[in-house]
């Protein structure tokens, strides 16, 4: 009887102690993503459901009041809101296949077996994913300031007028955000390339294929789900466009106004107009949007993992 016992307990205490070294392991990142993510996502959707509204005179100071649906109603309805959301769509819509397209190229360049020099150029293109946004930002305003710019300068010596900071605007900040993000993409894929079996790349070069050919025809499809990744981060990221224009309104120069991106409005809205409830409305939308574009790439790499 108790040999029969005694191994049930032992099972029970092994599940026991496996089940508590789970809760140990993730239960801080559990506890991180509730405080810093839903704690924080939560209060902006119930803050923006209010509105503050004086009352006769407005001797007693704004009152909260619930509002239901009206402040989307305005987001929706605002001229400011609805030119930044497709500002930001057409920067992504450049950006997006633009890192990637680059990021994919440099990288099976780097796996490419007629490289050399490897660890150098992986080294020289992830340097500049190093830079916080807000300094290569600085630089990079440097760079497009005209009487400053040596950029500027050598195209005027042919005779070039080009005007980074007001026709090109738009361009000017996909050339940053690309020139700080192409070094950790490039990284990211070119990880993704190390596990495709070396004896498929053998093979393929048996067979008489040519680099080119292994690369795209052998290599990127092994690589498609990194490739997915990527892309989902890159729109994520693309949508909260704010450092870029922040940094590059102060010349002076460029048509970059408080409003320019959503999350410029949600800021101006939030503490130049102490209006948190319509900024938290603004930042909930960008975050549906956020989630909907993701959802559509995840839903478009599923479908395509199981062709």
């Amino acid at each position: 009887m108790a040999s029969s016992i005694t191994p049930s307990r032992s099972r029970s205490r092994i599940r026991r102690q496996r089940r508590n070294g789970v809760l140990l392991l993730l239960g801080p990142f559990f506890l991180l993503f509730v405080l810093t993510y839903l704690v924080p996502l939560c209060y902006a959707v119930g803050l923006s459901f209010f509105r503050e509204q004086f009352s006769g005179i407005g001797w007693d100071g704004p009152q909260l009041v619930f509002a239901w649906f009206d402040n989307y109603t305005r987001a929706l309805t605002d001229s400011a809101f609805l030119s930044g959301v497709g500002r930001v769509l057409l920067y992504g819509l450049i950006y997006v296949p633009l890192l990637i397209v680059l990021a994919i190229a440099l990288a099976l360049l780097l796996d490419s077996a007629l490289t050399y020099g490897r660890r150098f150029f992986q080294t020289l293109l992830f340097l500049p994913h190093i830079v916080p946004g807000l300094i290569a930002s600085l630089i990079w305003l440097y760079l497009y300031t005209p009487g400053l710019s040596p950029i500027v300068d050598f195209f005027s010596w042919f005779g070039w007028n080009v005007d980074f900071l007001d026709d090109g605007i738009l361009f000017s900040m996909v050339n940053i955000a690309v020139w700080g993000a192409l070094g950790f993409n490039i990284v990211l894929i070119f990880v993704g390339l190390q596990a495709v079996p070396k004896s498929t790349v053998d093979a393929a070069r048996i067979d008489g294929a040519g680099e080119l050919r292994i690369a795209f025809s052998v290599k990127l499809p092994q690589v498609l789900p990194t490739v997915f990744v990527a892309t989902l981060f890159t729109i994520i990221g693309s949508l909260q466009l704010y450092t870029e224009p922040m940094i590059l309104r102060t010349s002076g120069e460029s048509p970059i106004d408080n409003a320019w991106t959503p999350n410029m409005l949600a800021y101006t809205s939030a503490f130049n107009s102490n209006d948190y409830h319509y900024a938290a409305t603004v930042s909930v939308l960008i975050a549906l949007l956020a989630g909907v574009l993701s959802f559509l790439v995840t839903r478009f790499a599923n479908r395509r993992a199981m062709r």
